[in-house]
């Protein structure tokens, strides 16, 4: 062995030693209390209380300005009834940070959901349920939290996610036969369920790139075809706003016309491993498997939408708190239970949105879509902080996003981790647009504090997120700058994988110098359409897309177009742009309406077999897609 590496050794066993001993210690453990003093023979009971007492060392000088505070979390579940919050109080030094990790190889899991027990078996009539069914359901109350009755959208077995009550996957997908949108009324094939009543109901319909969830306000039945109408703010929103709407195949061109599922009411159980909620009634309905009884199982329900909240702000931001190797699990998100969903892209839930009678804005020309949305929660956000650092962690059963830098974030690390199970976005960062800020508006704060920036992504495993709304992303990156998206490995995703972009304009803006390299992309492009493997908007100066190796591009079954998916993807105002020697297994890219700058160069299935060996998870992190 040469004298370089053992250097390396050396000095990385010296900075491990020396780590150690300049460290305070505080922990924490499920059998805990929060009244003890926080040692190992006496640990706190939750997290909070251990950075409240670390907060306190700091403010009285009670540790070295070079000695750094370890949180030590314990084996087991924290079960959380509000999130963690982290504030600027809380920070760390760079000689001093503030580590939150287990106490051993097993991570600890941070937790916002319920167990689910006391089920027994079924002997009333449900309405809705056949007899025959209701006979082979198990029952237990809806749990109350705070004096109110919990309710939620998702359900855990045995670590696995149960399916809601739903015709999705059953057979093959309906699709609707016309839109009425003076009147606000899609007109589909009558259901061969006898809706009794519509209460609970959803109708999920496909849209281009984007799922919308819409609640069932009535259905009328006219022979063969039924009238829906919908809830409102959504039904306003849905018969509004342009893009993505609903598509219709008039000419018999394409794949037909948009296809929709049903869900979350009675008539919809119809197999083992289904579950329905009873909200009326405060009733939880589960068909086990065959011969299983359900308190023989371990079934969690979630309660919270976030789990942790590292909340700085312009002037205070939250500094050096790192997160190693916990567990992150179980958050519901119920904006589509209380007011719908109709997403622009990417997840962002519409709030306002319509057409322009005459096309054009100042920024461009040709615009006709204005749109105002909003960011799904995730289980953890970052606001407004420096040095934050997710390490070995893992974030699995979320409803929606699982980790989110929204703003102000930057010299941040989101390294080694992994995402598995996510109705949403696995990672997101930076800025899209908000109820304030239209999203087609070229964005340049005037506070560039606001500005996300300087973030390090890298051999994180997301696997099976996209699961509840199809148009949500891998890893997706807004307005941003400076962003390093490498060695990452990203599978089994509905829609694309890599995003990086947004506001669909020529227009330099903030975002610049984004490096997209060395990622393996595969199986996406599972349900959506206008889908692209790593998918580019508008201008972003110094950006590189670089030996990436994409693969196993899906033909999605009910996108309208289900062959307008590529590899590599430049859609609106994309400019200033390099992608080189990314190694796809076909010549199968799109640009759409480009900005100027662009550079393309050895890009398909006859780039390097050692650049796509080379893609994805960098050997020392390979372990981490079994854990």
């Amino acid at each position: 062995m040469s004298a370089k590496p053992l250097l390396k050794i050396f000095f990385s066993f010296f900075l491990l030693i020396g780590f150690t001993v300049n460290a305070a210690e505080l922990w924490v453990s499920p059998g805990g209390k929060d009244s003890n003093p926080g040692t190992k023979e006496a640990p706190f009971a939750t997290v909070s209380m251990a950075l409240r007492k670390a907060c306190e060392l700091r403010r009285l000088q009670k540790i070295e300005k070079d000695e750094g505070i370890e949180i030590i979390v314990k084996e087991g579940t924290y079960r959380l009834y509000e999130p963690i919050l982290i504030r600027p109080e809380d920070s760390g030094t760079p000689d001093s940070p503030t580590i939150i990790r287990s106490a051993g190889s097993i991570k600890p899991v941070i937790s916002g959901g319920l167990k689910l027990g006391e089920w027994g078996k079924n002997t009333s009539k449900v309405a809705g349920i056949p007899d025959i069914i209701s006979k082979k359901l198990w029952v237990t109350d809806v749990p109350r939290e705070s004096g109110n009755p919990v309710f939620f959208r998702q359900m855990w077995v045995d670590d696995e996610k149960a399916k809601r009550a739903s015709n999705l996957g059953e057979q093959e997908l309906s699709r609707i036969l016309s839109v009425d949108g003076e009147k606000e009324i899609m007109w589909i094939p009558t259901p061969e369920w006898d809706f009794q009543n519509p209460d609970g109901l959803e109708f999920v319909i496909h849209q281009w790139w984007a799922i919308a969830n819409l609640r069932v306000r009535s259905m009328e039945k006219h022979g063969d075809s039924t009238a829906v109408k919908f809830y409102h703010p959504e039904s306003k929103i849905e018969f509004e706003h342009p893009w993505p709407a609903p598509f219709i195949d008039s000419e018999n061109e394409y794949n037909g016309n948009s296809a929709f599922y049903l869900m979350g009411a009675p008539e919809l159980l119809d197999n083992p491993g289904e579950w329905y909620l009873d909200k009326r009634n405060g009733k939880i309905y589960y068909w086990p498997q065959e011969d299983k009884d359900p308190n023989d199982s371990d079934i969690i329900i979630p309660v919270l939408e976030s789990l942790v909240k590292v909340q700085g702000n312009l002037d205070h931001k939250v500094s050096q708190i790192q997160f190693d190797n916990i567990s992150f699990k179980h958050t519901t998100w119920m904006r589509p239970s209380r007011e719908g969903h109709v997403p622009l892209q990417a997840g962002w839930s519409i709030v306002d949105a319509y057409k322009l009678k005459e096309p054009g804005t100042p920024d461009k020309e040709s615009l006709e879509n204005q749109a105002w949305i909003e960011r799904q929660p995730a289980a953890v956000e970052v606001y407004n902080a420096s040095g934050i650092r997710f390490e070995n962690c893992e974030f699995r059963h979320l409803a929606a996003t699982g980790l989110d830098l929204v703003t102000g974030v930057s010299e941040s690390k989101i390294i080694g981790n992994v995402f598995k199970d996510i109705g949403g976005t696995a990672i997101q960062a930076g800025f899209f647009g908000s109820p304030d800020f239209e999203a087609h508006l070229p964005y340049r704060p005037e506070d560039e504090r606001e500005i996300v920036h300087h973030l390090e992504i890298a051999n994180n495993y997301i696997s099976n997120v996209t699961n509840e709304d199809w148009g949500t992303v891998g890893i997706s990156a807004g307005v941003v700058h400076d962003v390093n998206i490498h060695h990452n490995e990203v599978h089994d995703i509905n829609y694309s994988g890599i995003c990086v972009g947004w506001s669909w304009t020529k227009t330099i803006t903030i975002a610049r110098n984004n490096r997209i390299h060395a990622n393996r992309i595969h199986h996406f492009a599972k349900q959506m359409y206008d889908v692209g493997g790593i998918y580019t908007l508008s201008a972003q100066p110094n950006t590189e897309i670089s030996e990436n190796a994409i693969y196993d591009l899906v033909d999605a079954p009910y996108a309208h177009m289900p062959h307008h998916h590529q590899y590599i993807y430049y859609d609106e105002g994309s400019s200033y742009i390099r992608a080189v020697n990314n190694w796809t297994e076909r010549d199968k890219f799109f640009s759409n309406s480009p900005g100027p700058g662009n550079k393309w160069e050895n890009n398909g299935p006859d780039v390097s077999e050692e650049i796509k060996k080379k893609a994805g998870l960098q050997p020392e992190f390979q372990n981490i897609k079994n854990n």
